[in-house]
């Protein structure tokens, strides 16, 4: 008899389809630890196994979720506590593929939002003018570095302000495939093991839909070609072509911009250049990591050698530096990064080099070199006036280019001039607690510099001030503009773009899902209630409800995506909060910790204990 039993719950779990990793409810605020309480009994390791997903934060369906099954009402205080613990039991049931997935929610009430990103952050295509064939050269695996060269290696024109293709054949798009998310989503789509660097847009978008935004309706992308200028006419045409199309689409509502990085320029020159436009169709702009006032160790490093551009892409996109250097050396919108000598820096960047001088005597001594922004100029001529490319059997000279930085310093007054309208609301967040370079220097005292034009072999040596790896934190913040909140997140310049923090910040501002009146932005944290806390609750006559669940799940299925390595079990604990009818400082809180244990003979146990308190205010 339990031999049969045994089959048949095989058999059921053999049925049942695969789901993603179990998410959290996006009407509640929350948060995530791996603590371990104290009163387990096992055994853990530490560091824990990592072959379970992390518990998502993002997403566990709410209660009133339109494909979630109507919960059971029960009279009195208790109905909030028993709703939280229900909704962690069916998600951590969703989770280890118990029940089947949902369909994914859509919020129709929702404003559209358009996702501008930044350098580098838009697929590029190769169009053959006379052929009609076209092909990705930016981002690719094969023939990555060979492409680059033959197909986005350009020169720039004086008369247009645009980088052309030293091949006249080759046309430069951007695919507008999924109402333009394709070419920000994911930057190499036929890479089958990705990598954080491709995963642009990727998990925000992700995380959006499962806010209720839905792709075509209100939430769009716009790609550009990121080596051109940020107020070449042509990319501002189609943007605002793309803002309109977007405005039609969601029905005549207003835009929700988000951009990221160099984005936040290409907004900035919109926003000055074609003011009626933005002001006719956008509502909010969120800026993320914007150097509005430059990256000038980035950009110094870059231009001398493609030495930081390279070390933030090259390891994942098979890119030499040198050819990264040529690239970049032509384009308008590097010349665009470059720190603002104007601006008030609270550390002046410099370009500093260990050069070898002589006495009236004629005796070698080393001193230090130090050029602020504007003369760094000189050095930065100097050292690549003899660079040059082979291109098709001809020597094509590349120096720094002149013609560029003047269009360049054309385009930071536009950016200065730049005013928000009255009714648009601006957000800056900016990344920080990394060290980032801002002065750069080359040689030392023992190895002094003696020809400027083999400074591009030397690597340079960095003095740092915070920021995100790439932008400091006085340029981010430096908008210029009257920002109705400016937030820090601690990160990276590329990774922040998945940061939590960033998605709780977004989802409040865009007012996706139900508002939370305790949350704030500009002070974003959550506590975990500790175990004297809940005492003092207990003891305070509040109302405590606990819950322990138990399952066995037997399987036979040799592909096991939550197998346990070395025999340990993996523990993981969640916290949740919810307001409770129409007063906001009446709320229930639920915690709840999740162990799996290793599988043997066919079987694998799991334990959720979990503990609600009800505060009624």
């Amino acid at each position: 008899m339990e031999k049969e039993k045994e089959k048949e719950m095989r058999r059921e779990e053999k049925d049942k389809p695969l789901i993603p990793p179990f998410r959290l409810p996006s009407k509640i605020s929350h948060c995530f630890a791996s603590n371990i309480p104290n009163s387990l009994s096992h055994p853990l390791p530490s560091p824990l196994p990592p072959p379970l997903p992390p518990l998502s934060l993002t997403g566990f369906l709410p209660s009133d979720h339109p494909s979630s099954p109507p919960l059971p009402r029960t009279q009195g205080p208790s109905t909030p506590m028993a709703v939280l613990l229900e909704e962690i039991v069916k998600s951590v049931e969703l989770w280890l593929k118990l029940i089947n997935k949902p369909d994914p929610f859509i919020d129709p009430n929702l404003d559209p939002v358009l996702l501008v990103p930044g350098v580098g952050g838009s697929i590029l295509n190769a169009v053959n003018n006379d052929t009609g064939k076209q092909e990705r050269v930016w981002v690719r695996i094969f023939g990555a570095d060979s492409k680059l060269q033959t197909e986005l290696w350009s020169f720039y024109d004086p008369t247009s302000g645009e980088s052309v293709c030293f091949d006249p054949k080759i046309k430069i798009r951007v695919p507008d495939e999924r109402n333009g998310l394709y070419a920000i989503d994911t930057l190499d789509p036929d890479m089958i093991i990705g990598c954080d660097s491709i995963y642009y847009y990727h998990d925000m978008i992700v995380e959006m839909t499962k806010w209720g935004f839905q792709e075509g309706k209100t939430l769009f992308g716009f790609g550009y070609d990121f080596r051109q200028s940020n107020r070449l006419p042509e990319t501002l045409d189609l943007l605002a072509a793309k803002l309109e199309a977007v405005y039609n689409a969601s029905g005549g509502k207003k835009i929700n911009l988000i951009s990221h990085s160099m984005g936040g320029l290409l907004v900035k020159c919109f926003m000055g250049l074609r003011s009626k436009i933005f002001e006719k169709y956008v509502q909010n702009w969120i800026a993320i990591a914007a150097p509005f006032q430059g990256a000038p160790g980035y950009v110094t490093s870059t231009f001398v050698s493609g030495m930081s551009f390279v070390n933030g892409w090259r390891q994942n996109f098979f890119i030499s530096k040198w050819s990264m250097h040529q690239l970049l050396i032509e384009c308008p919108s590097i010349y665009e990064l470059m720190g603002a000598p104007d601006f008030n820096w609270q550390h002046i960047p410099l370009l500093e080099v260990w050069r070898e001088k002589h006495d009236k005597d004629g005796n070698p001594h080393n001193v230090l070199e130090s050029y602020p922004l504007q003369e760094s100029v000189e050095i930065l001529t100097e050292s690549l006036s003899t660079n040059k490319i082979l291109h098709n059997g001809v020597d094509i000279p590349l120096p720094f280019n002149l013609d560029i930085l003047k269009w360049a310093n054309e385009t930071r007054e536009i950016l200065k001039d730049a005013k928000l309208p009255p009714q648009v609301k601006f957000y800056n967040i900016y990344a920080t607690g990394l060290e980032t370079p801002h002065t750069v220097c080359y040689g030392d005292a023992e190895n002094p510099v003696a020809d400027l034009h083999k400074l591009r072999y030397i690597e340079p040596k960095y003095v740092y001030v915070d920021g995100d790896g790439t932008v400091p934190v006085e340029s981010a913040m430096a908008d210029g503009l009257d920002a109705v909140a400016r937030v820090g997140v601690p990160g990276e310049h590329q990774s922040v773009l998945r940061d939590h923090r960033l998605f709780r910040s977004l989802k409040h501002w865009l007012k996706a899902g139900d508002p939370d009146p305790f949350y704030d932005p500009l002070n974003d944290y959550v506590i975990l209630p500790t175990g004297f806390e809940i005492e003092s609750h207990v003891e305070k006559g509040l109302e405590v409800a606990a819950l322990k669940e138990e399952w066995e799940i037997i399987s036979n299925d040799q592909n096991k995506p939550y197998e346990l390595c070395n025999g340990k079990p993996m523990v993981s604990s969640i916290t949740l909060s919810q307001v409770v009818g129409d007063c906001p400082s009446s709320r229930a809180e639920a915690c709840a910790t999740v162990i799996v244990h290793p599988q043997q003979d066919g079987k694998q146990h799991i334990e959720l204990n979990a503990l609600s308190v009800s505060v009624d205010a």
